[in-house]
């Protein structure tokens, strides 16, 4: 079983670190992920799972990009790039994502599978079962995926 302080305990190494080498910018976006992540556990009175901790890290990327967008329009890149930097550090402690064309062919398969199951082809009625399938298949394989992007490839699937 994994440690359930690990990733804390690994985010504080690398938080001296980086104070060490005086990299302001990192040092902050660390101190984010530590402070999400303590106030997670807080919230659930107890140490927070392996899953746990990478959900709380996706919520803080999704943030980030919802920041992006609402800086590009309001004019201000400067703080958009800060937003994709702080990106890029959260991300480090993440599974790697999977390509496009590897979801796509995992989003066919999975939705094979489900025919092959429901015996008969899924519809628009299926999205539900057919987006859990395919979650539990990126989460078995140790990956992940933009669910905007999971969420419109299944729906691609599905309507062909």
């Amino acid at each position: 079983m994994i440690d359930p302080g690990a990733l804390a305990a690994q985010i504080t190494k690398l938080t001296v670190e980086s104070m060490k080498a005086h990299n302001a910018e990192r040092t902050g976006t660390l101190r984010l992920i530590k402070s999400a992540l303590m106030n997670k556990a807080v919230e659930k009175n107890e140490p927070l799972t392996p899953a746990e901790e990478q959900q709380t890290l996706t919520t803080m990327i999704k943030q980030r990009r919802d920041s992006i967008e609402q800086f590009t329009r309001g004019n201000r890149p400067e703080l958009a790039a800060i937003e994709a930097a702080e990106i890029v550090i959260i991300e480090e402690f993440l599974p790697k994502a999977l390509d496009e064309a590897g979801l796509a062919e995992l989003v066919t398969a999975t939705l094979g599978e489900l025919e092959a199951a429901l015996g008969h082809k899924p519809g628009m009625k299926d999205m539900g079962p057919s987006m859990k399938a395919v979650q539990a298949k990126l989460q078995a394989a140790g990956v992940r995926a933009d669910g905007r992007v999971v969420s419109e490839l299944v729906k691609k699937g599905l309507a062909a």
